[in-house]
Parts: C-alpha cells; sequence; structure tokens
C-alpha cells in the first residue's frame, strides 16, 4: 500500500503521525519520525518547526542524546538560538563527552535570565546550590522615582487606578514606557511597588535587558499571610510565591478568562472542594477574592497535590495548572528528569506555566532566606507510572479538578 505513495506524501503522513504520537507521549514516535526523513537525497528535512521541536522531545523521553542532537541540527538558524534548544543541544553534547563544545554553550546561556540560563548555571557549577552571579545589579534612586511620579503620563495612569479602569491604566502605562532604557524602566517599577501596582512593576522589571532588580522582578508582597499559610501546610514558601506571582502578579482581584479567581487564581469548583476539605465551614464563593481565604485554599491544594505524587512540586506544579489527572498522565514508563517531564508536557500553556512558576520559585528562595539549592534539584525527578503514585484514586483526582 505505501508504494501507491509519493515519497513527498508518505514522508508529510509520517510527520503528522509522529507530531500526534509525540504529543501523546507513544513508543512509536520515534520511529515514525525516522521514516518522514528517509529516502531524502539532499538531507533536507520535511518536518516543520513543530515537527522538529516534538522530535527532540521524543528522543528527550527516550533518553537518546544521539537523536536529540540530530534533531536539533536539522533545525532552521533561528530556531536553534531559541534557549530550550541551545541548552539541549549543550546537554546531548555532555552526554556524549564532548565537553568543551558544550561548556562554550552553558556559558553563554547561563548570562541569559530565563529557566534554561538557570539550568545552565547549574550545569557549570560543579556542587551546585546557588545563583552564580549577584541578583540585584541596580537601585534606582528616591529621586528616579519622584521623576515617574510627578510625569504627566503617570499621573494619568494613577487617577485611572483610583477609579478601577485598570485595563486603560495598563494602557497608558505601555505607552509611557515604551521607549524606557533599562534604569528608566527600574525606576517606573519601583514607582509601581510604591503604588501596590505588582502587576505592572513585575511586567516592567522584567523588560530589562541588561541593568536588573530582580527585587522588582520578584516582589515579596503578603508575606504576612503566605508565611504562616505555607508552614500551616507544610509547603515551601518559595513555591508559594513561584505559584502566585504567575498566577496573578501578587493582584487579588485578578480573574481568568476561564473563571480562576483570587491572587492564587482558584477555579470556584476548586475553592469550594478545597474550603470542605480544610474545614472552612461557612465559605461562599464571594469570599474568594479575600487574601487571607484564597492563599488559605490555594496553599491546602497546592499540598494535597503535591501528597497526591509523594512530594513531587514539579508534577504537582503541572496539577495545579492542569489537573492532577493529566499531571499523571504525562509521567513515563522509565524516571525522567524534572526538566524533561516539564520540556515534554503537550499543553504549552501549561508547559510554560511549570517551567516559570519552579524558576520562580528557585529566585524567591535566596530571597526569603530559605536554604538554596539549584534548579535542577528543585525539578527533581519523575518516577515511572509503575512505581509510583499507587495511591492516588480517580476518585481524588476527579474531585479535585
Amino acid at each position: 500500500m505505501q508504494n501507491l505513495f509519493q515519497i513527498e506524501d508518505k514522508k508529510y503522513f509520517y510527520g503528522r503521525l509522529a507530531l500526534q504520537a509525540a504529543q501523546r507521549h507513544e513508543a512509536a514516535a520515534l520511529q515514525w519520525f525516522r521514516l518522514a526523513e528517509v529516502d531524502d537525497p539532499n538531507n533536507e528535512t520535511s518536518l516543520n518547526k513543530d515537527q522538529l521541536a516534538w522530535y527532540v522531545r521524543a528522543a528527550l523521553r527516550e533518553k537518546n542524546w544521539t537523536e536529540v542532537l540530530s534533531a536539533i541540527e536539522k533545525m532552521s538558524p533561528e530556531q536553534t538560538q531559541e534557549g530550550a534548544w541551545r541548552y539541549w543541544k549543550a546537554r546531548a553534547l555532555k552526554a556524549q563527552n564532548k565537553t568543551l563544545d558544550a561548556n562554550i554553550i552553558f556559558a553563554k546561556l547561563a548570562t541569559e535570565r530565563h529557566f534554561y540560563g538557570w539550568l545552565a548555571q547549574d550545569e557549570q557549577s560543579e556542587q551546585g546550590g546557588g545563583m552564580s552571579s549577584p541578583l540585584n545589579t541596580y537601585k534606582v534612586s528616591d529621586f528616579n522615582v519622584e521623576e515617574i511620579n510627578t510625569t504627566p503620563a503617570f499621573q494619568r495612569v494613577e487617577a485611572l487606578q483610583r477609579l478601577d479602569l485598570r485595563w486603560e491604566a495598563k494602557s497608558e502605562w505601555a505607552l509611557a514606557t515604551k521607549y524606557f532604557d533599562d534604569k528608566q524602566l527600574l525606576a517606573a517599577a519601583e514607582f509601581a511597588v510604591r503604588k501596590n501596582w505588582y502587576d505592572l512593576a513585575i511586567i516592567t522589571a522584567d523588560k530589562t535587558t541588561e541593568t536588573h532588580d530582580f527585587e522588582l522582578r520578584y516582589p515579596m508582597p503578603f508575606r504576612n499571610l503566605i508565611k504562616p499559610a505555607a508552614a500551616e501546610r507544610g509547603v515551601d514558601e518559595a513555591w508559594v510565591y513561584g505559584i502566585t506571582r504567575q498566577e496573578s502578579r501578587f493582584m487579588h482581584y485578578a480573574k481568568s478568562g476561564v473563571g480562576a479567581s483570587g491572587l492564587m487564581q482558584l477555579m470556584p469548583a476548586t475553592a469550594k472542594w478545597a474550603a470542605s476539605r480544610a474545614g472552612i465551614g461557612d465559605y461562599n464563593n464571594s469570599m474568594i477574592h479575600e487574601l487571607d481565604t484564597n492563599i488559605a485554599l490555594g496553599t491546602y491544594y497546592m499540598a494535597y497535590t503535591k501528597d497526591l505524587f509523594s512530594g513531587q512540586e514539579t508534577m504537582a506544579t503541572a496539577a495545579y495548572n492542569a489537573g492532577p489527572s493529566r499531571a499523571k498522565k504525562w509521567v513515563a514508563t522509565v524516571p525522567l528528569e524534572g526538566a524533561i517531564y516539564a520540556e515534554t508536557i503537550p499543553f504549552s500553556e501549561t508547559r510554560s506555566y511549570v517551567q516559570k512558576v519552579m524558576a520562580n520559585a528557585h529566585l524567591y528562595a535566596p530571597r526569603l532566606g530559605l536554604k538554596a539549592i539549584t534548579l535542577k534539584q528543585r525539578l527533581g525527578v519523575i518516577p515511572s507510572r509503575y512505581a509510583a503514585f499507587e495511591a492516588t484514586t480517580n476518585q481524588d483526582t476527579e474531585i479535585a479538578e
């Protein structure tokens, strides 16, 4: 039957088939990717950008470093410059004992401030355990902040905020900061923090490229509520801050397009379920925006998902975003390092969410005075589906979701 198809048709078919299989974590995915690449006299790939990304991910789950490297080398120059593929290329080179080539990539990547940059720092450090460079590189002065305060555009932002016209305030803010350099961005971010506009502060501080202030990127509001709630539930405070920063940017009135609400962005059904489990007998949906209640319910749900997955925070983070049953479905037949589990989450939103939350927690730990561990250690190892989580039940996961 296959002989009835032209080579290009077969390559297209196997490419599509392999992509779907890789996203479902099927064992046949790698073989189908290979079939999509055969019979090409010019050795040019027929796979598109998305297919090549999942070719790498399928190889990662199989720990096939040779094929990881081969798939990355088929990518366009633009795609290979993405942080993910530089990091995994270096890991593949390291696995093949090409240490010098790997370290050249790690050294450049480790200067960048994102998930893969922190992982590259881990690879550079033989002992691990901390940051390789200081977090705070610049502090704005009160004079800098006062300059922002007296600027008409920012006065308009403040007036709009007082009127609860938040969308209009954000639009005005974006226009006012559009052409700011790093130091001006940090002055604006400091101004926003002083006004308790944490979302604007984070968004603005995140835009700096060379001069940074990580205290502004990772503010610590509401610690009088978060610290005791984390301690009561036995969850890492840095992880709670990592979740909350990603969910709401610390704006308690936040509400998502799907109905999640409050500081820790809880769905009404999840909040009601958590309240009943946590013993909050008088709970009603109007309480979801109350800071203390939202934090209590959010940390309860974090503790629940963590316990569900035998203390594995990376899986629990995936569960917080996509539900426990999906997080469990994404484990492999063999143990996976947490970075590979996160990389191969099929939902792009959840994949990015898990990476950002765990990187957030990594950055928050030293700021909170907690024990510093590498991001790789924080991500941990995901046990195989045959070896762990036997205590979880379908009933529990369905209720939680």
